[in-house]
């Protein structure tokens, strides 16, 4: 997140916030790097956790699941974790539906895509570059580790999405702006 954004959020000044990221960028609890805006302005500073963080926020949702899906996969075959799951991006391409109908055009309906899913534990941003258009680069998702242990679920979160957006969605994995892997989202602005 940003510092404004964190300084809402938190009820602080934006100096207090500034030097408590500062801090805890020293001490590597955070790592900053810079993001190109979308409209015109200078490049947005954004502020995320290291893995020095981990052990402060466990993830117990991410063996809970694994476990549940093995277990009905054992029970009722291969096929049954991604069938389960189906019905979960079922629900969330209606929420999200919900989110970027406000929209007018594809660029907003992303932006506001993009912006929603941040608020939902990932950590995203939208940009357009000539080389590739208009993307959403995705550098942390909550279910990467449900993805490891079952890729089929990547392709209906892109079909998802695709739904949610209106318009072909390419997923990659590569080296995002920022220098780092993360999960880039190209969406086609033609019809």
């Amino acid at each position: 997140m940003a510092i404004p954004e964190l300084s809402k959020m938190l009820e602080m000044s934006y100096m207090g916030v500034k030097q408590h990221c500062v801090k805890l960028e020293e001490l590597g609890y955070l790592k900053v790097w810079r993001v190109p805006r979308v409209q015109v302005g200078r490049p947005q500073k954004l502020y995320k956790l290291t893995a020095k963080c981990d052990p402060l926020f466990p993830d117990g949702g991410g063996a809970l699941v694994l476990d549940l899906l093995e277990g009905v996969k054992n029970s009722f075959g291969d096929s049954a974790p991604e069938k389960l799951l189906f019905h979960y991006f079922e629900k969330e391409r209606d929420h999200w539906l919900s989110v970027v109908s406000a929209g007018q055009s594809l660029v907003e309906k992303a932006t506001r895509f993009a912006d929603a899913r941040i608020k939902a534990g990932h950590f995203c941003h939208c940009q357009y570059s000539p080389e590739e258009g208009f993307v959403i680069e995705e550098y942390h998702h909550p279910l990467q580790r449900i993805f490891q242990a079952y890729p089929g679920l990547i392709t209906l979160e892109t079909r998802m999405i695709e739904q949610t957006l209106g318009s072909k969605v390419d997923r990659v994995e590569k080296k995002g702006s920022q220098g780092v892997k993360c999960t880039v989202y190209r969406i086609s602005t033609l019809g």
